[in-house]
């Protein structure tokens, strides 16, 4: 079931016509469809069935009030980077008691703000980082509650960029390392271990490197187990991809089928982290064409968002379908989709095989929902857009479009 689709000769999200939230909103603009959100979440968790779980949706891959509301209200609990993340948590009426905190770098500032709020559990990526947390747990005579981040050296098969899990890269501990941590809980009187985590890469497409990890997880717990160590939960991490164009992984059934079959004798509480799985083909960004202009070799295509808009092109070179908003039959003609930042960088597609497109057109990139808006910037000093949330025939604007005098918030002469 797809809720972007042709009806009447022209795309909809829902029962909302894109030409219209453009005529209404203005372009650019993220638009998401609740119907998919919702859709996407329940084949996690039905994926589930009767093992104890908690689905910790990734706060990164798109951060709006309104949609850490809605996850939340359907159960979700949540992945953290930051304090900031943590205070929209807060701020959207979820529950802190169902959050964890990731990332290598937190600091004492966000370790207390956290701890204040009584998170499920830190996920630790570092010795260091465990001594000082259990010393600000000590100042405040608390118990933080821990899961060790490892690092099983394991190829994700995904971009550079977003792969986590081999020793090259700087997230987690070594799997000896942790072994020796947990064998050493003494030295931590303010740290209550919780279990273990582990995330290895995003945009994974194939279930082997995942089902790699958790066999070698499952070994670890194990051998943990014989020295009387008891592991209370399993954190997978996330990193399930989704179809861009052309790819074709895993479903979220299919995943937890495979990875729940591997632990089930182990008895234990199943935390994942899915962001882009859940939100990447659940929004678009909704652009305008601008000018059209042809050299010897090219013809461009200038539309009125950029690379300060949606930067997974440049950044990841990322590909991601472009539709024409109008369904029409024109003639086609090979096209580069750009902005109107100053950079030849300032690319959202690169000879796209698309329907001759004149000023005023729309279009719609595709699989705009998770990474879009969060990793969008004011370069060029340029407001960020607005952001729309649809359900059925209705839709409401989650986010105002930033005006000038936002771009100048907090500055001085």
């Amino acid at each position: 079931m797809h809720y972007f689709e042709y009806k009447k000769g022209e795309l909809y999200c829902e029962d909302v016509a894109l030409k219209d939230l453009a005529e209404n909103v203005g372009t650019p603009t993220y638009i998401y469809s609740q119907k998919t959100i919702e859709r996407h979440f329940q084949a996690y968790q039905s994926g589930f069935q009767n093992t104890d779980h908690l689905i910790c949706y990734s706060v990164k891959a798109n951060s709006n009030l309104s949609i850490l509301r809605l996850l939340g209200e359907m159960g979700a609990g949540f992945d953290i980077v930051s304090q900031g993340e943590l205070y929209r948590v807060l701020q959207a009426g979820c529950d802190p008691k169902k959050v964890v905190f990731s990332g290598v770098g937190k600091t004492q500032t966000e370790m207390a703000y956290a701890l204040d709020h009584n998170i499920l559990s830190f996920n630790v990526e570092s010795e260091q980082e465990l001594k000082v947390l259990n010393a600000i747990a000590k100042e405040k005579n608390k118990k933080a509650p821990v899961s060790l981040r490892v690092n099983p050296d394991i190829d994700p098969k995904t971009h550079p960029y977003i792969s986590t899990g081999l020793k090259k890269n700087k997230f987690g501990i070594p799997m000896e390392e942790a072994k020796s941590i947990f064998k050493n809980l003494a030295q931590y009187p303010n740290i209550q271990f919780m279990g273990m985590d582990c995330h290895i890469g995003s945009q994974m497409l194939s279930l082997d490197p995942i089902l790699e990890t958790v066999r070698e997880l499952k070994k670890l717990i194990l051998d943990l187990k014989t020295h009387g160590i008891e592991i209370r939960h399993l954190n997978l991490g996330g990193g399930l991809g989704i179809s861009y164009t052309t790819e074709t992984p895993p479903s979220p059934q299919e995943y937890l089928k495979e990875v729940l079959k591997e632990l089930e004798d182990l008895h234990l509480k199943i935390l994942i982290e899915p962001g882009r799985s859940i939100m990447g083909n659940a929004g678009i960004l909704l652009t305008q064409v601008l000018y059209t202009k042809t050299n010897t070799s090219k013809n461009f295509v200038i539309v009125d968002a950029a690379m300060n808009d949606l930067i997974r092109p440049t950044l990841y070179q990322a590909h991601q379908d472009i539709w024409p908003v109008a369904g029409e039959k024109r003639s086609m003609t090979t096209v580069d989709i750009v902005g109107p930042i100053c950079e030849s960088g300032d690319f959202l597609g690169q000879d796209r095989d698309l329907p001759e497109l004149k000023s005023k057109d729309l279009l719609a990139i595709m699989g705009a929902g998770a990474y879009g808006f969060t990793m969008s910037s004011n370069y060029n000093s340029r407001p960020r857009v607005a952001e729309v949330l649809v359900l059925g025939e209705t839709y409401k604007v989650i986010r105002k479009r930033e005006t000038l005098e936002d771009l100048i918030r907090g500055e001085s002469l």
